[in-house]
């Protein structure tokens, strides 16, 4: 039995199917399959019932695929406490971010991370934050940046900024001539929103909760680029992360207008596994992106 063994048996787990296990794992599904039953030889159990075409695990299979689990997450902290021997900020790291925040906070920190710290090699992995903080607990990504939500209080939390959310809507809506705009004076408006699993819709839900605006359900985007294209298509309005708000109060037919009275707001974080002894190096991570927020968010006339 090795380790290899067990990340096969975890992986066919996750994706109850042999060639996206197999996929996950970087290799052929005979090999993947022949390893399991390898291992169901060694230990002198079925793992699997094979009389289906779907991947069925026996009771004892369950049992022990939580036990590997363990047994992986053990390793990678072995692995975490050898790496430590090294340079504090050196080798590699793998960073879990949710899509609502890779593509308007990379810009802005990716090269000074670079610059700051040659010797980290940084890999990124976009996923939304159920995917991530899965693949955060089993140790496959080491730190995870995204918005605060109940999943994420499990893990070591560290804040790095909070975003404010402003409104957006077509260039012609009559809320176009507003300024600034109280979230209660959208009582009755249907927002478009992000389909679930994106945490940002959760936090958009409940801003307009409480302030007695609908979702309209005909339409759910997988991003918000694509939100922003229905409302550029003067399709509906909804709250966008300032982060992914222009400069200019207009552009492409949407206009930005910041709320007040509350100002909706999420708290963007660090989080890792508890225990890690690789803590000094993500708080060392976290506090130079702290150090680096204000500037960005200033250039967007927004209070830290």
């Amino acid at each position: 039995m090795n380790i290899r063994d067990l990340e096969y048996f975890v992986a066919l787990a996750e994706h109850r199917h042999f060639r996206k296990a197999a996929d996950a794992c970087n290799v052929s599904q005979p090999t993947l399959s022949g390893q399991v039953r390898k291992l169901e030889d060694e230990l002198g159990v079925m793992l699997l019932e094979r009389t289906s075409r779907k991947v069925l695990f026996t009771q004892t299979g369950l049992m022990l695929v939580e036990q590997a689990r363990e047994v992986l997450r053990n390793v990678q902290i072995f692995r975490e406490m050898a790496s430590k021997q090294g340079e504090e900020m050196s080798g590699p790291m793998h960073i879990g971010l949710i899509p609502t925040v890779a593509p308007y906070l990379l810009p802005h920190i990716i090269t000074i991370l670079h610059d700051v710290y040659p010797q980290l090699e940084i890999y990124l992995h976009e996923a939304q934050t159920n995917i991530i903080v899965s693949q955060l607990e089993q140790g496959k990504l080491d730190c995870a940046i995204l918005a605060a939500v109940k999943e994420s209080e499990p893990f070591i939390e560290l804040p790095l900024f909070d975003e404010p959310m402003c409104l957006a809507v077509p260039q012609n809506n009559r809320l176009a001539t507003e300024n600034v705009i109280k979230l209660s004076q959208l009582k009755g408006e249907k927002f478009l929103m992000l389909e679930d699993g994106h945490c940002l819709r959760d936090h958009a839900m409940g801003y307009c909760f409480q302030a007695g605006i609908d979702e309209d359900k005909r339409f759910r985007a997988t991003s918000l680029e694509t939100l922003r294209s229905m409302i550029s298509a003067g399709r509906g309005i909804t709250l966008f992360p300032e982060l992914a708000v222009p400069k200019e109060r207009i552009r492409d037919n949407v206009c930005y207008i910041p709320c007040v009275d509350p100002v909706p707001v999420r708290t963007i974080e660090l989080i890792y596994r508890p225990g890690s002894p690789l803590r000094s190096r993500y708080e060392q991570l976290a506090k130079t992106i702290k150090k680096t927020m204000p500037a960005v968010l200033a250039e967007r006339h927004i209070e830290v």
